[in-house]
């Protein structure tokens, strides 16, 4: 439905227009001063998305702090988290074991790839201020998602697009925006997760200004078994093998694409975002082996089952993005 303009996205537009009505008046309280925007004591990258579902936020923010610490600086991450205790008690909790109940799946895994300090907190400037607070040497922070929350006062916005693009181009619930085309004007950068065509289908040369738009690019590693990572196998090698790819994510059908570009032939069981793997979905399946997304494998590794293989992604990040980041941090004050 929200691919196209048809009948049934065109009955939503009413409440749409309302969602249009209720998103505008909250920006106005943050740039009239009515809200407040905490600035903090260093420089804020905010990785988001205007459209509701995954983009490729989480690749790329493990991508960018990578690409930071190898330039020298010493960043930390920042999370709302997803369903966990950083979210219901209103507090900061500071990220330091693989416990995705209390923390959420996407700040585990960029946790587990990165290092760095990483909390999370339904107010993202106090979980800012505490991460600062117990981390004295972090000189920027990178906030996975957030576009839309204006309370923390941001030195970068990056928004994030995968092939769908904005979809029909309405706001929810007749569209996937959370925001209006028009808010890419504001924004520093906007990056296409493999969507070549993706700039010319959002109009982003009839904005004024005109945001630099980059590509990313996400590669497929090893399979590696979820119950002994020492085994891992080249994508190449699982052709003859009897597959299942599950995907627990925003958009499942981008990780089932990849799995054909490398040659794959897979039964798909694509399952909703974040899902709870307390219940087991793999119970009575056939297949030799079945592929997992990283972020799903945070929350299956209590099922002990050999047949489970994590297929990581590393984004391949533009040279000239990397470089664009790094000018506007080294330009911040």
């Amino acid at each position: 439905m929200w691919q196209s303009r048809g009948v049934t996205s065109s009955l939503f537009l009413p409440l749409s227009w309302l969602f249009r009505a209720a998103t505008s008046f909250r920006r106005l309280l943050f740039r009239v001063g009515w809200k407040h925007s905490t600035r903090l004591s260093v420089p804020v990258i905010v990785i988001g998305n205007i459209t509701v579902g995954g983009t490729g936020k989480t690749p790329l923010v493990i991508a960018l702090v990578k690409a930071l610490v190898k330039a020298g600086f010493h960043p930390g991450v920042l999370s709302r988290g997803y369903r966990g205790s950083g979210t219901t008690e209103g507090s900061a909790i500071e990220v330091e074991q693989a416990d995705v109940a209390r923390f959420g799946d996407e700040i585990v895994l960029i946790k587990e790839h990165t290092g760095v300090p990483a909390a999370v907190g339904r107010r993202r400037a106090a979980a800012g201020e505490f991460l600062l607070g117990r981390h004295p040497e972090i000189d920027v922070l990178v906030a996975d998602d957030g576009l839309q929350h204006y309370a923390l006062a941001r030195t970068v916005e990056v928004a994030v697009f995968d092939a769908r693009g904005a979809g029909n181009g309405r706001l929810l619930p007749a569209g996937p925006l959370r925001e209006p085309i028009g808010r890419l004007a504001t924004v520093d950068a906007v990056v296409f997760n493999e969507a070549p065509h993706g700039a010319a289908q959002l109009g982003l040369a009839l904005l004024v200004p005109s945001p630099p738009a980059f590509r990313m690019e996400l590669t497929a590693l090893d399979a590696t078994q979820l119950v002994d990572p020492s085994r891992k196998v080249p994508l190449s090698q699982l052709q003859d093998q009897t597959l299942l790819a599950a995907a627990g994510i925003g958009a499942p059908e981008r990780f089932f694409a990849m799995l054909a570009r490398a040659g794959l032939r897979c039964a798909q069981l694509p399952l909703p975002d974040h899902f709870d793997y307390r219940i087991d979905p793999f119970r009575g399946r056939s297949e030799q082996m079945i592929l997992i997304t990283e972020k799903d494998a945070v929350k299956c590794r209590h099922l002990n089952d050999a047949r489970l293989w994590v297929v990581p992604v590393e984004a391949i990040l533009e040279e000239k993005f990397v470089s664009f980041v790094l000018e506007k941090l080294r330009a911040w004050r």
